[in-house]
């Protein structure tokens, strides 16, 4: 079971029905100790940096993601929910993040001609060698965003694609078993679903048909 981590800050059932749509089961948990009993998570988020990490500590999970993520199961982090494994962000001044990973979420700077957020498709850039998330896609496919702000890992080896908006983005990270993506898989057509099939294939068991 592939388990969608409810804390009041996510578009969970688009996650969820993606999910279903290319066979995989998918649940939607809002209790810190049905975590553990999932093969696989993701960490879905919409809205601010420091309400997301206030609903995360309120609730109860920060310790069991930190606990899961160490367990090696697989783990996947969308739009905001890949803000949150790292260290802090502007739009929080003094909010620590998960801290899975090391990096500051900072915001897009306003330029002439350039809209924030930016809402819309863009091309990605892989990195090599490509990441799992990725296995059969062409180079510099077009996914969704919406975002206001973007991460600058601290580490480049962790970044697996970027895009382009006014700055480099680092859109997507893999750290063994831990995955995020900026951009949003679930709303991403066929190049979206194919990369929730190349997650779901990292749970045991799983053979691709569900």
């Amino acid at each position: 079971m592939i388990a969608v981590i409810d804390y009041g800050a996510g578009n969970l059932q688009s996650v969820v029905k993606a999910f279903e749509f290319i066979g995989c089961r998918a649940e939607v948990i809002d209790r810190p100790e049905r975590l553990a009993q999932a093969d696989a998570a993701v960490l879905p988020g919409v809205g601010s940096f420091g309400d997301a990490m206030d609903s995360l500590k309120s609730r109860g999970f920060v310790e069991p993601v930190r606990q899961f993520v160490d367990s090696g199961k697989p783990f996947l982090g969308i739009c905001l929910g890949l803000q949150l494994l790292f260290e802090s962000s502007e739009e929080s001044p003094g909010v620590p993040g998960l801290g899975l990973l090391k990096g500051k979420i900072l915001r897009i700077p306003d330029e002439p001609g350039l809209k924030v957020p930016h809402i819309g498709w863009n091309s990605l850039t892989f990195s090599t060698p490509k990441s799992l998330l990725f296995q059969g896609l062409s180079e510099n496919p077009y996914v969704y965003f919406v975002h206001s702000y973007y991460l600058q890992a601290e580490d480049s080896k962790v970044v697996s694609a970027t895009a382009e908006y006014g700055v480099t983005i680092h859109a997507a990270v893999q750290c063994e078993n831990l995955f995020a993506t900026q951009f949003h898989p679930e709303k991403s057509g066929n190049v979206g679903l194919q990369m929730l099939r190349n997650f779901s294939l990292l749970v045991p068991g799983n053979d691709g048909r569900g």
